[in-house]
């Protein structure tokens, strides 16, 4: 990319699409337009540092539903990106997959079909969409391959929304195939970060842990309650490290995205992660001391627990010169600071 390319950010309030816009602005590129649904994000939302309020003037915020057609057309048409980058989704932890999943499927499906299509209408000339590592059977071999997509059977409590994600690459590898674009997808691991959820009813479970451990040490509370049994095990990538990655990948040559990613029936998706991965109970252990809580953990057995192990195979992106900068400790630490200065519940 070009610095001066038109370069679309779908999803820009959210934590991934934040990221990534925090992302293009730091390395340079000064010609970004953003879309957000309700609240518009200020300038201390990308943050920025010192010269945030310079950087942000780069950046031209848009009102968008993406689930209409007509207006998502019609956006597309006027603005012409020439690159997409599509953070754009509804999502949640367990609590909220479970209780929701049409909301999931229904929403996420409409994003994709209306941006993807908008964007192959209108010759985008690179487009990334941004998955989730749900997409993977629940009982996939470990680490999880690219070539394990559609192995086997979804974990149940997250089933809609890993079948919409599915459905966004296997729609991006369609227009490829038919029309010869140039889409392409990423599957990052747990991402965490600035501008994450936190509301309990549908946060994933690191804010959520960072939340309640927290509120209990302000509140001088002598325990807090885990959800499942903690044996499950995690990888978590902070969402900057998965900018970093977007970005590396779109600036691919032309003749290395294409052997890598546009070669069917090659997967057109990579992998993002750390490598690494932990227990929930380790998880939350290192959470405990970044806040400082002196209490108890307490395990809730009667709550699910969700897929035994989510660790993904990242050696083909490893192979092409990128790996995570940002171990879980310092991640933690970083996330915890920015949350103290953002009071977010």
């Amino acid at each position: 990319m070009k610095k001066s390319s038109k370069i679309l950010v779908a999803g820009a309030s959210g934590m991934a699409g934040s990221a990534i816009v925090r992302q293009l602005l730091l390395s340079g590129y000064d010609n970004l337009v953003g879309t957000h649904l309700t609240r518009k994000p200020e300038v201390a939302h990308f943050r920025l540092g010192q010269e945030g309020r310079r950087l942000y003037e780069k950046l031209r915020l848009v009102q968008l539903d993406l689930t209409e057609q007509i207006a998502v057309e019609g956006f597309f048409a006027r603005e012409a990106p020439e690159h997409v980058f599509l953070a754009a989704a509804r999502v949640g932890g367990i609590q909220a997959n479970n209780r929701f999943p049409a909301d999931f499927i229904r929403d996420n499906l409409m994003v994709q079909s209306n941006v993807i299509h908008a964007a192959c209408q209108s010759g985008v000339q690179r487009l990334l969409f941004l998955g989730s590592s749900c997409i993977y059977p629940k009982l996939a071999p470990q680490p999880m391959k690219e070539e394990h997509l559609l192995s086997g059977y979804l974990e149940p409590t997250n089933e809609s929304y890993a079948i919409a994600k599915i459905a966004g690459i296997k729609m991006c590898e369609a227009y490829n195939r038919q029309y010869g674009t140039k889409f392409f997808a990423v599957m990052p691991t747990n991402l965490y970060g600035p501008n994450d959820n936190f509301d309990l009813e549908n946060a994933h479970v690191l804010p959520a842990l960072l939340r309640k451990f927290h509120e209990a040490q302000i509140c001088g509370k002598r325990e807090v309650s885990i959800w499942g049994s903690g044996n499950p095990r995690r990888e978590f990538l902070h969402v900057d490290d998965m900018a970093d990655a977007s970005l590396f990948l779109m600036n691919l040559d032309d003749q290395t995205l294409g052997h890598q990613l546009l070669s069917y029936p090659k997967p057109c998706f990579l992998n993002v992660g750390s490598g690494v991965d932990c227990t929930i109970g380790e998880l939350a252990g290192l959470i405990k001391k970044v806040v400082g809580f002196q209490g108890q953990l307490v395990y809730d057995a009667g709550k699910p627990d969700g897929t035994p192990r989510k660790l993904l195979d990242v050696s083909k992106l490893g192979a092409l010169g990128w790996r995570s900068r940002i171990d879980l400790e310092t991640g933690v630490r970083d996330f915890y600071t920015w949350f103290l200065e953002n009071q977010q519940c």
